[in-house]
């Protein structure tokens, strides 16, 4: 029972996230990628910090009362991972996206970048 009460402690779904954001929690979307990957593709309203470059200067404009959703680009990247171990030990409250930025749109979700697509238009969580 403690390692799934654990694993909803420190991961989210995308449908999790997505109404989370829509609701206006204390909640923002975290890309631990390379710059040049946000920059073609994020979640929306997301900010980019990527893992590597995560430290207390290029965190310290950021609100410990929020928590922050880290994600990468999917289950074949540790991006996400890395980047939550490093805003954990920078005192941040953190869960990491399961699936990252591809399940983010294989649920439908729209995403902003150079190369954005728009939502499915039927969202609909199975789970």
């Amino acid at each position: 029972m403690k390692h799934y009460e654990n694993k909803i402690a420190f991961e989210m779904d995308a449908s999790d996230l997505f109404d989370a954001l829509n609701k206006k929690e204390k909640i923002v979307a975290l890309d631990a990628r390379k710059s040049f990957a946000f920059v073609k593709e994020h979640i929306p309203n997301a900010i980019n910090i990527p893992h590597r470059e995560m430290n207390e200067e290029t965190t310290m404009h950021l609100d410990k009362e929020i928590l922050y959703v880290v994600y990468c680009d999917g289950i074949g990247c540790n991006a996400s991972t890395k980047g939550a171990l490093n805003m954990t030990k920078l005192g941040f409250k953190v869960k990491e996206l399961m699936g990252g930025i591809e399940w983010w749109k294989f649920d439908g979700y729209a995403t902003e970048g150079v190369a954005s697509i728009a939502s499915s238009g039927d969202i609909q969580c199975a789970c």
